[in-house]
């Protein structure tokens, strides 16, 4: 991943294709794309094996000479993505360059110049695949577009997943905090950031964090972490609104359902790190197949409660640890037709899922969506409704709970644009903001059209302005005022976009009166 070099004048020509940048820790060698100088695979802390599993993350030791950061590190060990879905396809989920291994605190940096005298904002990025999977190698982590376009730097990180950052190992001792261990890696990652960014021409006083998914889940952890105070200036939520962390007696039952395939205990530490990764991955996967069989859904690995996270990030209020930081918090349409697989569904299952839901009321309420847009497919429908009942609920009760906290504003958004993939049939499914935030729409999700580009400049303008300023409101878009409990004024992106008043009301109030209880049946 990185090479030790003797350092050796430059020629001119070579020092601009090849800039070196003098980081806290040792001097890097990137690459200039278009005008834009790239870095990947910078180290934000040590190798997490052996000894140092289930630790927190420690720091890099420093280095002589320049070190190449040409190409990826390594992502997180995880169990590769699964195509056997087309929507795995279209979110590239199985290029994951890089390779994997446990050395993997590495993060990626676009910018237009290290020049420490820019001062650009600066947007971080975390990725998606819940606390499992994923990672910032993949295309649509690529910040190059998204640098150029704000003239701002992005940065993206790798972390630990799974049980090798959330592995509960019990309150005493070293490692009784193993279950934050993959978010106490984001944190030494926003560290890094503060040491070394204004090197590479950011400021470090205008630190926006944003993630979708696994990745909003992410920030919205760090949003009530004390350990990332004063961290970031401005943070972005995208359909990943995490209201809880796991408890100990949860991530305890999930501990010991992996030791028992293992044959260790929590005790045994030291046998614990000397584990191959794949053979932890391989019991993972044996967990994940048995609680299936039994018509369970598979335990997961999630961040814990304990030191570094010592209470719910928005339970049962906002955290106090962010009043003070501007926040963006969205959803898309139609989130949950990227779980769904039934394409050809018809209106009757529909109505029956929907009469274990809701009972008598389930012919009024199919009405209702079907009359919302006569287009909508009974799949689009289904999904929307499964949408409306996750996702959005633990969004609209995220803004309510930061609204109710009072602080810095909050501003809400709606992603409505469909996606054009196998003829519109997954709607605005979940991630099809990511490419538009990036400013790169050549995915299959969006696609280079004129209307595409638009939104991509709009939504990016947001993100970039929130960065700038702490206001993601800009001049590429309509009016963009705060959330409050009167108006609920939300930005939907769309054919055209335009600024809502509470959209979708109908559907909001019937969810938040029926839904919390239901949203589990079918």
């Amino acid at each position: 991943m990185t090479t030790d070099l003797k350092p050796a004048p430059l020629a001119v020509g070579e020092a601009k294709l090849f800039p070196i940048v003098e980081t806290a820790e040792g001097r890097v060698r990137g690459l200039r794309s278009g005008r834009i100088a790239v870095f990947k695979g910078l180290r934000y802390g040590a190798d997490t094996s052996g000894a140092n599993r289930f630790a927190p993350p420690q720091p890099v030791e420093p280095w002589a000479g320049v070190r190449d950061a040409l190409d990826y590190g390594n992502i997180a060990p995880q169990i590769p993505g699964d195509r056997r879905h087309a929507y795995a396809d279209l979110i590239l989920n199985d290029v994951q360059p890089g390779g994997m291994g446990e050395d993997c605190l590495v993060l990626n940096l676009w910018t237009p110049d290290p020049n420490p005298a820019a001062k650009r904002p600066v947007i971080v990025r975390f990725h998606g695949g819940g606390f499992y999977g994923g990672s910032s190698n993949s295309p649509g982590g690529d910040g190059e577009m998204l640098a150029r376009f704000g003239d701002c730097v992005v940065v993206t990180v790798n972390h630990r997943l799974s049980a090798l950052g959330y592995l509960y190992l019990g309150e005493e001792g070293p490692f009784a905090d193993s279950g934050a261990a993959g978010m106490q890696d984001l944190v030494a990652s926003l560290k890094w950031v503060a040491r070394n960014i204004e090197v590479f021409g950011g400021d470090p006083a205008r630190v926006l964090i944003v993630g979708q998914s696994g990745g909003g889940a992410k920030v919205s952890h760090l949003l009530g972490m004390p350990v990332a105070k004063g961290l970031f200036s401005s943070a972005g939520v995208m359909s990943g609104s995490r209201l809880t962390a796991m408890t100990r007696d949860q991530a305890a039952q999930a501990a010991d359902q992996l030791l028992r395939v293992l044959g260790l205990r929590t005790d045994q530490i030291k046998a614990l790190q000397a584990v191959p990764f794949s053979t932890l991955l391989a019991a993972q996967a044996e967990v994940e197949a048995e609680d299936r069989s039994r018509g369970e859904a598979p335990r997961s690995f999630a961040p814990v409660l304990g030191q570094a996270i010592p209470h719910h990030p928005f339970a049962p209020g906002a955290p106090d640890e962010s009043a003070d930081i501007p926040l963006v918090v969205s959803t898309a349409l139609d989130e949950r037709t990227y779980r769904e697989t039934n394409f050809d569904m018809g209106w009757d299952e529909v109505r029956q899922k929907l009469e274990r839901r809701v009972g008598a009321e389930a012919g009024m309420l199919l009405s209702a969506y079907r009359d919302e847009d006569p287009q909508a497919t009974a799949f689009i429908v289904n999904a929307r409704i499964n949408s409306d009942t996750s996702f959005r609920l633990g969004a609209t009760s995220m803004l309510e709970r930061r609204v109710a906290a009072g602080g810095a504003p909050t501003w809400a958004y709606l992603w409505a644009g469909p996606s054009p993939a196998f003829g519109g049939r997954y709607g605005a499914v979940h991630g099809i903001d990511v490419a538009y935030s990036m400013h790169d729409i050549r995915f299959p999700l969006a696609g280079p059209t004129a209307d595409n580009l638009r939104l991509a400049d709009e939504i990016s303008s947001a993100w970039v302005s929130l960065a700038a300023t702490g206001r993601p409101d800009n001049p590429r878009t309509p009016a963009w005022a705060p959330y409050d409990l009167a108006e609920r004024n939300t930005l939907v992106f769309g054919h055209p976009t335009q600024s809502v008043g509470d959209p979708r009301s109908f559907f909001r109030k019937y969810w938040e009166q029926h839904g919390a209880s239901r949203r589990s049946a079918g």
